[in-house]
């Protein structure tokens, strides 16, 4: 197991996986992925949904030194690579009071986090790619987006912002960003 530092303040992690359980590929049951969490001594592990969510407590560290470590981990026990996005609870809280769309239709919005802050944002290139209807919004390290037509059809997608932003990127809807909130709410 990796050596983590742990300090005497126990914090609540939200975490999601990318490109887990998609079209048969890379799958990891959420039993087998909670079993893993536990297995680097992290407390109240609680999973949401097939695509790699997943919500713990654990004492100290920092959120890339955590995901580094559970990228290792799956790495070892589930034989492929991913990428692991962290953010604590007060990070998620923020994430659903500065929703800029608040008017729009829930339903239609998504949340992309990316894996640390870009270099540069090019707004041009991304107005002209998205669809007339559509709209995004780019705060600290998410980018709030409004898909009316949905979020399957949207050229907006992880791999554009991975490949314009050159960070990695994974979306969730609003109704998962506010039920792993909900879910970490309930740690202390």
């Amino acid at each position: 197991m990796n050596q983590i530092i742990k300090k005497d303040i126990m914090v609540t992690y939200v975490s999601m996986l990318r490109g887990i359980n998609v079209g048969g590929q890379r799958k990891i049951m959420m039993g087998d992925l909670k079993d893993l969490y536990q297995s680097l001594d992290f407390k109240d592990v609680n999973t949401h949904i097939q695509s790699g969510n997943v919500v713990f407590q654990f004492e100290g560290s920092n959120p890339l030194e955590l995901a580094k470590i559970i990228e290792s981990e799956i790495k070892k026990v589930f034989g492929f690579e991913l990428i692991v996005f962290i953010r604590v609870k007060n990070e998620f809280k923020k994430i659903i009071e500065n929703n800029p769309f608040k008017k729009e239709d829930i339903n239609k919005l998504h949340v992309t986090f990316l894996s640390e802050f870009p270099s540069e944002i090019p707004f041009i290139e991304i107005e002209k790619i998205k669809d007339n209807s559509e709209k995004f919004s780019i705060h600290a390290k998410e980018i709030y987006l409004f898909c009316p037509n949905g979020y399957g059809r949207t050229k907006l997608s992880n791999n554009f912002f991975e490949k314009k932003l050159k960070v990695s990127a994974t979306t969730r809807n609003w109704k998962t960003v506010n039920r792993l909130f909900e879910i970490a709410k309930y740690h202390q």
